[in-house]
């Protein structure tokens, strides 16, 4: 089995799954399906679908911080 681009172990999440199907109601699964203690039958993983994390906030730092 080879490595999948960001792992093997993805945790089921609607959001980035290519079942998913939006429409002016909302978004729901293709295959009618929902996630079930943290695991779903028909979850496919889409790269392209998932958003990246935040970068985390930048510290401030003064001259004072890199004095000796």
């Amino acid at each position: 089995m080879s490595k999948k681009l960001f792992g093997n172990n993805i945790q089921p999440d609607c959001s980035y799954c290519d079942n998913l199907l939006y429409n002016e109601n909302g978004a729901y699964c293709k295959k009618g399906k929902e996630i079930k203690n943290n695991k779903c039958r028909k979850f496919q993983y889409n790269p392209l679908l998932r958003t990246p994390k935040n970068a985390p906030a930048m510290m401030s730092f003064s001259k004072e911080d890199f004095e000796l």
